[in-house]
């Protein structure tokens, strides 16, 4: 998280990945390794972001279970409790560990994968991107004290929006002002969206897909959810940095629709207290 992702009353961005080998901050590591930190990581939306006065947080949907080696079992010798002299005992002891150790040190070397038997511990609440995103929203989204909430969702993380959706609907309708998702996965039906909810992403979400026509060029879609356009591109991964310029634009259009459309409601509401709180022989006087 930025330094304001929580006091921040205006802004905040959150940044979702796809799914993969892909951890925090990153989109695709075939990017950067072969591209560059731009294209391949959430360093420009970043930057861009807190240069406009977003807070900002990133999410980490991968990382779901941490890898711990295995308790080892110690089964107790049974020479112990033979009659050999402690001598003869220690000798035989001595020979059966040396023996372990070369056999050990074989097998490392015949097989390094096998070096340490190890097990998966799934972090609480957090052991798929779905729950991720849950809990991230429950935790620290929820509790912000931005007005207006905008996510960027690459691939596996549109999915993971969704399922929030789902999960938070109210809440989310409530604090998200727009939704950019760069090659979504998502799919309305099988995740079994409601009517409202595809309603919902009609007027605030936005998807720029891979394809070969120019950027921000409509693309048809068979989900009646949020408009489709295209990214620029026909590389998946490269949607997201592509889409890079037009995913700003679009969230500040969102802001401004969202002030403008507020502006005439207050301004009737404050002249109608105004009318309200005239005493009643004004009232009467102006109605004469």
């Amino acid at each position: 998280m930025s330094e304001d992702a929580l006091t921040n009353p205006q802004k905040l961005m959150v940044l979702i990945h796809g799914s993969g080998v892909v951890r925090a901050g990153q989109w695709a590591r075939r990017l950067i390794i072969n591209e560059d930190l731009d294209s391949g990581t959430q360093i420009p939306f970043i930057k861009r972001a807190m240069d406009e006065g977003y807070g900002v947080i990133v999410l980490n949907p991968n990382e779901n279970y941490i890898e711990v080696e295995k308790p080892k079992i110690h089964v107790q010798s049974s020479s112990d409790s033979s009659d050999e002299p402690a001598e003869k005992r220690e000798r035989k002891d001595k020979v059966s560990k040396e023996t372990k150790k070369r056999r050990d040190f074989y097998e490392k070397y015949r097989n390094p994968q096998r070096e340490r038997e190890m097990m998966q511990l799934y972090i609480r609440e957090n052991g798929s991107p779905e729950e991720h995103a849950i809990y991230v929203w429950d935790h620290f989204i929820a509790q912000s004290a931005a007005e207006n909430v905008f996510f960027v969702a690459h691939s596996y993380g549109g999915l993971a929006f969704v399922e929030l959706m789902i999960q938070r609907e109210a809440d989310v309708k409530n604090k998200v002002t727009a939704v950019a998702l760069t090659d979504s996965v998502h799919n309305v039906w099988h995740q079994e969206a409601g009517k409202t909810i595809r309603e919902w992403m009609r007027e605030n979400c936005c998807n720029w897909v891979s394809s070969s026509e120019p950027l921000d060029t409509s693309v048809e879609s068979m989900l009646p959810d949020c408009p489709r356009v295209s990214a620029g591109t026909d590389r998946h991964e490269l949607t997201s940095w592509k889409s890079f310029p037009s995913i700003f634009k679009f969230f500040a259009e969102a802001s401004e629709a969202k002030t403008s459309s507020l502006k005439p409601a207050l301004t009737r509401r404050s002249h109608r207290i105004k009318h309200e709180e005239l005493p009643e022989e004004k009232l009467c006087i102006k109605n004469l």
